[in-house]
Parts: C-alpha cells; structure tokens; sequence
C-alpha cells in the first residue's frame, strides 16, 4: 500500500471535475466558457498527477507497483489497482491526450456544452482505470462501463447518422464483452479469486485455457479491432466528434491490446500458442486488407479510421510473435499510434471546423492560406506512414523484427502495409494541401489560432522525440516485458515436457 493512493487520485480525479460541472450553467456564452475551462483545469492536473506516477515507478521491478487494494464486493472481490511497466505507460497516455480533446471541443460543441464534457470527464476515469486495474472484476466494470459515454457522446453530439453509428459500436462491443463476462466466471469458479496477479499464478489445464482464450479473444478482438471484426469503427468514427475520434482511436482500441498482454499471453500460454498463426493471419489482413479499404475512402475520417485498423495490425502480429523485439514493438506502437491517430483525427476537426466537410474532393490548396496548418499534418502524415526518426517507425519496425522470427512470409506480407500506407496518406496529402485553392470554401480559409497551435505542437513534439529517442519507453517497460515472455515460454516447455507426443 502506498502512501498517498496516486493511483486513485488519477483515475478519480476527473470525477472532481464532473462534481464541479454539476453545479455549472451553460445556458450563456460565459457559462459555456466556465464549463470548459473547468473540464482543461482537471485534464491537465489530472496529466501532471500522472506524472507522478512515472516518476514514481522502478523500472527494474516487473512487478505492480503503487499498488492500492481496498474491500469491494467480498469473497476475494477487492477495488485493487496498480501498475507494471507496461500498464503505466498507457496511464500516462490517457491522462496526456485527454486536455487535448478538451481544447479542440472548445468552438466545436455548443449544445449541451456540460453534459458533453461530464460524459468526456467520466470517461477519463473509466480509461484509466481499466489500465490500472488489478481485480478482473473491476477491470470488467471499468471496460464496460466506458461504452456508456462514448455511446452518448457520438449519439448526441455526433452527425447526421450518428443513432446508428453509435448503436452499432455499442452492441459489437457488448456482444464481445459478455463471451469475456462467462470467462470472468469461470476462472473465478475454478482460481477462487478474482485478483489478476493471483490469476497469473494459477495454471489452468489446457483445455480450460482453449475455452478461456477464445472467450476473451472475442472481446479484445472486437475493441482492437482486428479483421472482421471492424466494421464498427469506420462509421464510429465519422459520426463521432472530434474529440470522440481521438478517444476511440487513440485510447479505446488499445483495450484489446492491452487485454491480449494482460490476460490471453500470461493467463492463457498454451491456448496463445495453439491460436498464434490464427492471429498472425488475421493481423497480415487487416494490414492489407484495411489498406487497401483505405485507399479507396472519399471521407478523411474513413482513411483514418482504415489506416487505424492496418496500423492496429501491426500490434496484434507483434503481441503474438512473443518475444522481445514484437512485444516492445507492439507496445510502442499502441502508444504512437495513440498519439498520431488523435493528431490525425485533431487536425481533421481544425479544417472541419471552418468548411464543415469531410469530402477530399471538397479540399484543395491549403498550403496557401493555411501553410502552418500545412506543416503540421505534413508531419503526423509522414509520422503515419512511418517515416524513420517519428515514433512510428520504431513501433513498426521492432513489430516487423519480431515477426519475422517467428514467420518470414508473415513478415514479408506484412511490410507491404508500408507501402499501402504511404500511398493513401501521401494521396490525401497532395489532394488536400496542394494544388490550387480554386474552391470557394478553400479561398477563405485562415490558418491555425492560437488554441489550435497548443492543440498540434505539444503533439509534433512527442512524436518526434520519442522517435529519436524512445529509451524511455523501453526504459519502464522492458522488466516486465522479459517477465511476460520468460513467463510464457516456461509455461510452453513444462507442457512440452509433460507431453513429449504433443511436440
């Protein structure tokens, strides 16, 4: 037990600020104001409090640390949470993307200004606390219960079929939620505990493992999402506002991720390895197919939303090639992509904001009225595409590493995403920001303001440093990666050994 439970400090705080809304009026432009200047403050505390968390955190311990355990429910079920080198790190990047979401809200939404930004505040904690969570049962309760506000905030601040949208994204991830619920009951029934780092000692036998794996598999499959199993996104995304978009690509796809690190890879290791080539074959589809999807979109927010499931490819073949190189390449990824999919998404609402449209063929010449606003989607474009020396090559080349160790023709296939993703990204460039500014929308158009440059430049920042530099990352990370695959080959061999016809 720690001290001063930072843990709950950053996964509650924003609740703090949800209170405070309560007693706020909207109903005026000074109310409205109030009402988002509340929602920055307790974003960006709730960021500089998470950094805490970091600065707190052992690197050379793979363990959970600032662990926070507290009776629940009973019968073993406990508010327990804590974080290890991989979980922080996603701590941290909700918390950081969160202000960001706030400043691009800020013109974009003016009805019901403070049930929007109570719904956003609200889904802050429930983000955080599924990444620090250490009870399954809490972890359900917070992964569930983050459908609830991204439900309303694109089926009542999103566009013209937003119903629909949002319907859609709601039942795929419930239909996938209650498959991991029965697996949830069963290694209860079975372990007699619902504590994750209990859970990981236990061995359950193979067969258990089959059922347990693919039960879970539905549901992070679902929330990554991986082929075919993404038909949600494409039209979340584009019903979405702007801030919805970054949330849901940014932080809500990498529950699946996280999920298959947490729980399949560690809990699961025999059912992980009977059911790799099922995943390495999904993920080179995704990569391809989705790329190819990708190309064909009229719709900027649909390329993006495509580019998200090719990019997610990448973490999903990474994750299942277990070892060094795929894993910490998956997990860096997850975190680029966090940040460079919100940037995408947030300089998609910039120009939306002034032309209301979303249509490539409606834009044109931006680099003459808009050459700052040129500059900056120039960057998060070669970013996307994974240019050398932005965060996303690290992620995208140590995953390629990783995999082609286990599967060369997988990895062959899968470095054809890199291609594919340069032709639609740099397609979209050209279109949008050169060329003349002949259209009558694009004519009086005016560069990026002053809030916009605090929205796109701490952005610009992060992808380039950790581009150059990521030691950092690796630096909290790699304790418990070695963990986890130390872990799971042990689990590998003692059940060859046990079975030598098996092998």
């Amino acid at each position: 037990m720690t001290d001063w439970p930072i843990l709950s400090t950053v996964i509650f705080l924003p609740m703090v600020g949800v209170l405070l809304l309560l007693f706020m009026r909207d109903d005026t432009a000074h109310g409205r104001q109030n009402v988002m200047i509340i929602s920055l403050v307790t974003t960006v505390l709730t960021f500089l409090v998470s950094l805490f968390v970091w600065a707190g955190f052992d690197g050379n311990n793979p363990d959970f640390q600032l662990v926070e355990q507290y009776y629940w429910l009973g019968r073993g079920i406990t508010y327990h949470v804590g974080v290890d080198g991989i979980s922080m790190l996603f701590v941290v990047l909700a918390a950081f993307l969160m202000p960001f979401g706030v400043l691009t809200s800020w013109n974009a939404i003016t009805m019901r200004v403070k049930e929007y930004m109570i719904a956003f505040l609200v889904l802050e904690t429930l983000i955080v606390g599924v990444f620090a969570s250490l009870d399954l049962v809490l972890f359900y309760v917070f992964f569930e219960a983050s459908l609830i506000p991204m439900f309303l905030i694109i089926g009542v601040w999103g566009g013209p079929r937003r119903i629909y949208a949002s319907l859609k994204f709601f039942l795929y991830t419930l239909l996938g939620s209650i498959f991991m619920l029965v697996g949830i009951l069963v290694m209860y029934s079975e372990a007699g505990t619902t504590s994750i780092p209990e859970l990981l000692k236990h061995s359950f036998s193979p067969e258990m493992q089959t059922w347990l794996w693919l039960a879970f598999f539905v549901s992070f499959a679902v929330k990554v999402p991986m082929w075919p199993f993404h038909t949600w996104l494409p039209d979340a995304h584009v019903e979405a506002p702007t801030a919805g978009s970054v949330d849901l690509a940014a932080l809500l796809l990498k529950f699946g991720g996280y999920g298959f690190l947490r729980f399949s890879l560690p809990m699961f290791p025999l059912a992980s390895e009977r059911f790799a080539p099922l995943i390495l074959v999904l993920s080179v589809i995704a990569i391809i197919y989705a790329s190819l999807v990708a190309l064909m979109q009229s719709d900027i927010k649909k390329m993006i939303a495509y580019s998200s499931v090719a990019h997610m490819g990448y973490v999903t073949m990474g994750i299942y090639a277990v070892n060094q190189q795929g894993i910490h390449g998956a997990i860096f990824q997850m975190l680029s992509h966090g940040v460079i999919s919100g940037a995408l998404f947030l300089c998609v609402g910039i120009v939306y904001e002034r032309t209301h449209t979303r249509e490539i063929s409606q834009y044109g010449g931006l680099v003459n009225n808009m050459p700052r606003y040129a500059t900056a989607f120039m960057i998060f474009t070669m970013a996307n595409v994974g240019l050398p020396g932005t965060s996303a090559f690290v992620g995208e080349f140590l995953a390629t590493i990783g995999i082609f160790q286990v599967s060369i023709w997988t990895g062959v296939f899968a470095t054809t995403g890199v291609v594919l993703s340069a032709a639609y990204m740099l397609w979209l460039y050209r279109r949008m920001i050169f060329g003349p500014a002949d259209k009558p929308k694009m004519m009086a158009l005016t560069d990026i303001t002053m809030r916009e440059h605090f929205i796109v430049w701490p952005l610009i920042a992060v992808t380039i440093f950790f581009g150059i530099y990521p030691s950092p990352v690796f630096d909290v990370s790699t304790a418990s990666v070695d963990q986890l695959i130390n872990n799971f080959q042990a689990a590998v061999h003692a059940a060859a050994s046990a079975n030598p016809a098996a092998k």
